[in-house]
């Protein structure tokens, strides 16, 4: 994992779920004075700010279903999330795996400590979502070959060649027409599918 250079965090988007205690303010404070964007609300919002980097997050049982709904709630890749416990219990444990946070604090909330979790925090989430990006590019890769021997199957059987006389044949086209061979079998799948639409009865 590699740590995020502190200017980073400089107008970072930070949102904290906090009730406004004594806690909550040096936290807030703190955050502040090394330079990110704060914001805070409590209770439990329903969402946070769109834009939110990092979600510190008061974690009580008394508030797991809020927690939950809000954890849930998050459209695509999460913010890093850094939980605020009071203290370790199998039940806190479960509400921390479930949303899964990256990094978590333990009140009283000292300066100390602030910066490490927020860096950590980030340096996982970064992590996550390169694991995120190459995942996402694996699978594309797998549904344009699924998708070219499709083609490739269609061409055999419509022409009687082989699979190397098939394959040469979207490759030639995904050439003259410069366009990627995915595209060229989509068109033939496309193509296929609408010569062999079923005709309605009567």
């Amino acid at each position: 994992m590699a740590i995020p250079p502190l200017k980073s965090l400089k107008g970072l988007p930070v949102f904290v779920v906090h009730p406004p205690d004594a806690d909550g303010r040096t936290l807030i404070d703190h955050l502040r004075r090394i330079g990110c964007h704060t914001e805070a609300a409590w209770p439990i919002p329903k969402e946070i700010p769109a834009r939110t980097a990092t979600l510190f997050l008061s974690i009580d049982h008394e508030h797991r279903a809020d927690i939950i709904r809000l954890a849930r709630g998050m459209d695509g890749i999460p913010p890093a999330i850094i939980a605020i416990v009071d203290y370790e219990n199998p039940s806190t444990l479960e509400i921390l795996f479930e949303i899964g946070v990256l990094a978590a604090m333990d009140r009283p909330i000292r300066p100390f400590g602030v910066l490490t979790n927020l860096l950590l925090a980030r340096g996982l989430w970064q992590d996550r979502l390169e694991q995120q990006k190459r995942l996402n590019k694996l699978e594309r890769r797998l549904s344009s070959m699924q998708r070219i021997q499709k083609a490739k199957a269609i061409l055999m059987s419509i022409h009687g060649i082989g699979e190397e006389a098939a394959y040469e044949t979207i490759r030639q086209q995904a050439m003259s027409k410069r366009a990627s061979m995915d595209e060229i079998a989509t068109s033939i799948i496309n193509a296929n599918e609408l010569l062999h639409f079923p005709k309605n009865s009567g």
